[in-house]
């Protein structure tokens, strides 16, 4: 397929930005994703494979199985579909470059270094392993180092669909270089077999070359059957010891004699690390060159031997491929309760199709076997079709809208539609007491069916404590009400002996409750305006401000102009002033002093 021109769109979400190179089913492409806003890596699958039915559907499946693995070092899948005629996957865009690429340019890492990098791909490989996912096909081509110098495995699960093209094209799947012995033979994997290509992948690391290579696959797969690797620190003499005795440890010929699982690889190599001079697992018989020890006849004998083996190794792969080829029958594993992904894997490495039908279930979780066809332990052939029922869950449902309607109304709808409910109360200004405020998740959101939605229901408007402000000035007074969450309402004025601004009475009473912002009415003391009685006879004044409601007190002062006698000369306080009704007004009046009898003089006495 020729490349695709930048910005074609893929199944009209990907925006092809540019091509990132091509692996052995498909073209990788740097692409956009429309939807999400984010920048994937596509694989397209070449269009002579898609025609392939059982290809193709191999490929959607373990597509399907990979997406299942997060991991931190395993490159994300993110989608699969069909366009223009074949199909794609949509992974996570790993910025940096292959391990084979910094293998190509640096060569031999230091051992520290190494060590570092197959640990991830074993922590990354230990966690496919333990979810049922071989990957079959683990070299450094499918290693990526990102900019920060971490590990992502790429292709997990995916490798097991080329396995259909070995019988059409004679090739071996997967690069040979990096196959395991019984995948040499053609014989059924496990994941010792990934463990194998991840101890050829520390031997590249080490060595800078593969343990094995030829000119021709076959060739290399006939050395992975037949011959003994030579020793890393051979190749290497920085390896040490320890490190190289974990490295032909994983390359034993039998995967019984190898490390069991990802775990035990794992702890071999911090062993290693730990003490390097000590050799913790025995090392296989040195390889020891038979020109130096044998005769010329002994090394031509040698020589037939080695070609009767290669003989025999080549028989052993065509029995492998006559194995592939004739159906035989085995017992269908038990997968039920497990989840699809693993479920589909466990059935594939027995050989078997799987037929994934999704069901509906209120007791089976989401994304879990309820069942399989055929039963648990029948006998059918391999590469027959299994057919697994996964939960697709209870199935889903709109959540109804009930805001605004009465609470027992709205349990009803959301009974009626397969929801369940739980009711929390809180105060609403706006919402009648009793009715839905809010509901969580909200209307129209899809959920599956027993969910619990959360009602918000109205208590009404919050209630309050209306406070004593009686006896307070009116300032006091607003300050108090508005700091209670209540507001001023009516202010009438009354006349009164408080002073003038002081509260009267209020309305509510204090320490009644009402609504949130409730008014409260105030009777505020009214001032009595002081009536000017200056110049005014004496008993008239008295009788104006004894009117107006205040009393009277009187000084009087002498005076000598005959006019002001008996007339206010001044008062306190002064005309206009406001006063509380009954307040002492005191005025001062004037008054003529009276006028002395002269007293007569005593006549006197003649005297004689």
């Amino acid at each position: 397929m020729p490349s695709l021109a930048r910005d074609t769109m893929i199944d009209g979400r990907y925006r092809v930005l540019e091509r990132l190179g091509a692996g052995g089913m498909a073209d990788v492409y740097a692409a956009e994703d429309q939807e999400l806003g984010r920048r994937v890596a596509l694989k397209l699958l070449y269009r002579h494979l898609a025609e392939s039915g059982s290809f193709a559907e191999r490929f959607r499946r373990e597509a399907s199985s990979a997406a299942g693995l997060q991991h931190p070092n395993i490159v994300g899948i993110f989608d699969r579909g069909e366009w223009d005629g074949t199909y794609y996957i949509a992974m996570e865009l790993i910025q940096g470059r292959t391990l084979k690429d910094v293998i190509r340019e640096r060569g031999p890492a230091p051992p520290d270094a190494a060590v570092d990098i197959v640990l991830q791909i074993l922590r990354a490989a230990r966690f496919a392993h333990q979810r049922g996912v071989v990957h079959r096909d683990i070299k450094p081509h499918n290693v990526m180092i990102d900019e920060e110098g971490r590990v992502k495995v790429t292709d997990f699960g995916i490798a097991r669909a080329g396995a259909s093209d070995m019988t059409e094209t004679g090739s071996v799947m997967g690069t040979a270089q990096y196959l395991s012995p019984e995948q040499a033979q053609g014989r059924p994997v496990d994941a010792r077999s990934d463990l194998y290509s991840i101890g050829i992948v520390l031997y590249e690391l080490l060595t800078g070359t593969v343990p094995f290579d030829a000119e021709s696959p076959v060739t290399v797969a006939l050395k992975q059957v037949s011959e003994q690797p030579v020793p890393p620190m051979d190749r290497n003499p920085a390896v040490p010891p320890a490190l190289d005795a974990v490295v032909m440890h994983a390359l034993e010929k039998d995967p019984a004699n190898r490390y069991p699982n990802a775990d035990a690889f794992i702890e071999a190599l911090l062993a290693a690390r730990a003490k390097p001079q000590e050799i913790l697992a025995p090392p296989p018989p040195p390889v020891v060159p038979i020109e130096e020890e044998l005769e010329e006849e002994d090394r031509r004998s040698r020589r037939w031997w080695l070609w009767l083996l290669a003989l025999l190794a080549l028989l052993a792969i065509a029995f492998g491929l006559y194995e592939l080829l004739t159906p035989t029958q085995a017992a269908v594993p038990n997968v039920i309760g497990r989840q699809s992904a693993t479920a589909s894997q466990i059935l594939q490495n027995r050989g078997f199709e799987v037929d994934v039908v999704t069901v509906t279930s209120a007791t089976v979780p989401r994304d879990t076997v309820a069942g399989q066809s055929p039963r648990p332990g029948v006998m059918a052939d391999e590469g027959s079709v299994v057919t697994i029922n996964v939960s697709g869950g209870p199935g889903q449902v709109a959540v109804p809208n009930v805001e605004g309607t009465a609470v027992s109304d709205a349990r009803d709808q959301l009974k009626a539609a397969g929801l369940k409910s739980k009711v929390q109360k809180q105060f609403s200004d706006t919402v009648p007491r009793g009715d839905v405020i809010s509901a969580s998740p909200a209307p129209g959101t899809t959920v599956d069916r027993g969910t619990t939605v959360t009602l918000q229901a109205s208590r009404g408007k919050e209630q309050v404590a209306v406070p004593n402000v009686e006896g307070k000035t009116e300032d006091n007074a607003r300050n108090a009400i508005e700091g209670a969450g209540l507001r001023v309402g009516n202010v009438t004025q009354e006349a009164s002996d408080k002073p003038a601004g002081t509260v009267l009475s209020q309305s509510p009473a204090a320490n009644k409750h009402v609504d949130k912002g409730s008014a409260v009415d105030l009777t505020v003391a009214k001032g009595v305006t002081v009536p000017d009685v200056t110049d005014k006879p004496e008993d008239e004044a008295r009788a104006t401000l004894e009117g107006a409601g205040f009393t009277v007190k009187v000084r009087k002062r002498d005076v000598t102009d005959p006019t002001q006698d008996g007339v206010v000369l001044e008062q306190t306080p002064v005309a206009d002033e406001e006063r509380p009704k009954g307040s002492r007004v005191t005025i001062v009046v004037g008054q003529v002093p009276a006028t002395p009898t002269p007293t007569a003089s005593p006549t006197a006495t003649p005297t004689i």
